[in-house]
C-alpha cells in the first residue's frame, strides 16, 4: 500500500468515501422507506373520510388549499394550531437562537426569514460572522487543549504508558467526558421537561445539535404545555448549549485526530513526492535556528611542547 502513487491513494479514498455513501443512502432507504410509506397512506386514508364525511358543506379543494397555506407557513415557522399559536418566532429569545443557529451552522430550520430583507441580511451576516465565529472557538480550543491533556500526561507519568497509549486514554476520557456533559444529561432534562416523546429522541436531538446537522424536526416547539417563562429560558440554555457544545465537539476531534493511528491514516494520503522550496526554506530556516541556539564549543587548552 505504500508504494501507490498519491493519485492512486486518493482515488482509493475517494472510493471508499463513495461506498460509505451509498451504504448510508442504502440503509436509510431500507429503514425510514416503510414507515414514511405507511405515514402517507393513513394521512391519505384520513383526508378521504373526512372530505366524505363533510363534502356536503366542503367545497371541492378548499382543504387541500388550506392544508398547503398551513404547511407553507409551518416551512417558516410560522402556525396556528393549538397553544403554538400564542408563541412568535422573533422575540428576544427565539432570535438569538436563530442568530446562534447561523453562527455554530446549525440551523435547526425551524425559523427562516420571509422578508427579502431578511434574506439578504441573513446571508451577509452568515458570510461575515461565520469566520469570526470559527476564529473565536479555534482560539479558545487552542487554549483549553494543553489544559485538558494534563490528566492524560499526568496517567501515562503514572502507569508509565506509551505515547500511543496515553493518546488513546485522553481521546477515550474526553469523549466519555463529551457524551456524559453534552448528551446523556442534557437529553435526560429535556426528557422530562418536554413530558412527551422518548429517550432515544431527546438523545438524537443533542446529537443532532452537537454536530451541526440540525434537522429540526424535534426542536423543542412553543411551549408544549410548558409555562412560557420556562420555555424561553430552555431557548436562553439551548443557546448557551449550541456555543459550548460546538467547542467541546471540537476539542474531542482534535484529541481523535491526534491518535498515532489516524495520524499515520492522514500520512499515509499525503503528498510523498520532493519537497517544494518554501518547504527546504523552512526547514534551512529552522536548522540555522538550532545551531544558533548550540553554545560554542569551549577551546581546546593549549599543549605544552614536548621536551
Amino acid at each position: 500500500m505504500s508504494g501507490l502513487r498519491p493519485w492512486a491513494r486518493y482515488g482509493l479514498l475517494t472510493m471508499g468515501y463513495l461506498l460509505a455513501l451509498g451504504f448510508g443512502t442504502a440503509v436509510f432507504q431500507a429503514l425510514e422507506g416503510p414507515p414514511a410509506h405507511q405515514l402517507q397512506i393513513k394521512l391519505r386514508t384520513d383526508l378521504a373520510t373526512f372530505q366524505a364525511e363533510h363534502s356536503a358543506c366542503l367545497p371541492t379543494g378548499a382543504l387541500e388549499g388550506l392544508l398547503s397555506a398551513t404547511l407553507t407557513a409551518q416551512a417558516h415557522g410560522v402556525t396556528i394550531l393549538g397553544n403554538d399559536s400564542e408563541a412568535w418566532n422573533w422575540d428576544l429569545p427565539s432570535a438569538l437562537l436563530f442568530t446562534a443557529g447561523i453562527l455554530t451552522t446549525t440551523g435547526y430550520g425551524n425559523t427562516a426569514p420571509l422578508s427579502p430583507g431578511g434574506k439578504i441580511f441573513c446571508i451577509v451576516y452568515a458570510t461575515l460572522g461565520l469566520p469570526v465565529s470559527l476564529s473565536l472557538v479555534a482560539a479558545l480550543r487552542h487554549h483549553l487543549l494543553p489544559v485538558l491533556s494534563r490528566p492524560g500526561a499526568w496517567a501515562a507519568a503514572r502507569w508509565h504508558l506509551t505515547p500511543a497509549g496515553a493518546a488513546l486514554l485522553q481521546a477515550a476520557g474526553l469523549g466519555l467526558l463529551v457524551v456524559s456533559i453534552f448528551v446523556l444529561l442534557p437529553a435526560l432534562v429535556l426528557w422530562q421537561l418536554q413530558g412527551e416523546g422518548s429517550l432515544l429522541g431527546a438523545i438524537y436531538f443533542c446529537f443532532d445539535s452537537l454536530s451541526t446537522v440540525g434537522f429540526g424536526e424535534l426542536l423543542p416547539r412553543q411551549g408544549r404545555g410548558l409555562h412560557p417563562v420556562i420555555y424561553h429560558l430552555g431557548q436562553l440554555a439551548l443557546l448557551g448549549y449550541m456555543l459550548l457544545g460546538l467547542l467541546a465537539m471540537l476539542l474531542a476531534v482534535e484529541t481523535f485526530l491526534e491518535l498515532p493511528q489516524v495520524r499515520a491514516m492522514v500520512r499515509f494520503f499525503e503528498y510523498s513526492g520532493p519537497s517544494i522550496a518554501e518547504d527546504q526554506s523552512g526547514i534551512v530556516g529552522q536548522d540555522e535556528l538550532a545551531l544558533a541556539t548550540v553554545p560554542p564549543a569551549a577551546p581546546a587548552p593549549e599543549q605544552a611542547p614536548a621536551c
